[in-house]
């Protein structure tokens, strides 16, 4: 394994929530993606729309931060990467089978335009795979939501119910959905690793994954910190 693809590696997978949460999306997307195009839209680096490549798709992740993709570019299975704004997709109508957006939604200045992008380049039948944050409890925490979203700079936030009905809206249909981080002990730790941890603490936080999963199969699928959706595109 390469540096960089080790580097990538310990960043997307040893971490207390993103290998998880992507992870979760790719496994309802399918394990044999042959033939099919996947977007990834707001991927940076593109190393979850690489994944995406390696299931058989033709994936292509799309980003403004172009020193994101010229590393992505150094990986062992880096998919299309383009430099384009999630806004103004420059894709055709109908031109995917599948699109893909890990915690993206909640830092546009206008989640809806990206969700018409969203729907308009997905084919009939074709599936949306998207997580967000919804930080349920976190104005108990004021200090940790202001330092959260000011870090991240989160716009907006979203439950399962609010993007199902933008969905709706758009010609969607909402499938699936799952909260992660949802007791409160477990937002809390969310909430305060992100505000004063980063990277480094999401990874150092590595190991209370499965304390984080066993909390989460203990309460109920209605709140949490993030909102992980499937959707398809009626026919």
């Amino acid at each position: 394994m390469k540096l960089n693809d080790a580097k990538a590696f310990v960043g997307h997978q040893v971490h207390v929530c993103r290998f998880r949460e992507a992870g979760t999306l790719l496994r309802w997307m399918g394990d044999d993606l042959r033939g099919k195009r996947v977007l990834d839209v707001a991927g940076g680096d593109g190393y979850w729309a690489g994944q995406a490549r390696k299931r058989g798709a033709h994936a292509v992740s799309i980003d403004l931060a172009r020193g994101k993709m010229l590393y992505g570019r150094t990986l062992k299975h880096p998919p299309a990467l383009i430099e384009c704004d999630a806004l103004k997709l420059p894709f055709a109508d109908d031109s995917f089978d599948a699109v893909l957006s890990v915690c993206a939604i909640e830092h546009f200045d206008d989640g809806g335009t990206a969700l018409d992008e969203m729907a308009r380049i997905l084919k009939p039948g074709g599936e949306l795979f998207m997580s967000a944050d919804v930080l349920s409890r976190s104005r108990q925490w004021p200090k940790l939501r202001a330092a959260h979203c000011e870090k991240y700079h989160v716009q907006h936030t979203y439950t399962h119910e609010s993007l199902g009905g933008l969905l709706a809206e758009r010609g969607m249909e909402l499938a699936e959905y799952s909260y992660q981080f949802r007791s409160k002990t477990t937002e809390r730790l969310y909430l305060s690793l992100s505000a004063y941890g980063g990277r480094v603490g999401f990874n150092a936080a590595a190991p209370l994954t499965p304390l984080v999963a066993l909390a989460d199969r203990r309460s109920p699928n209605d709140r949490g910190s993030i909102v992980l959706i499937k959707a398809r595109k009626k026919g």
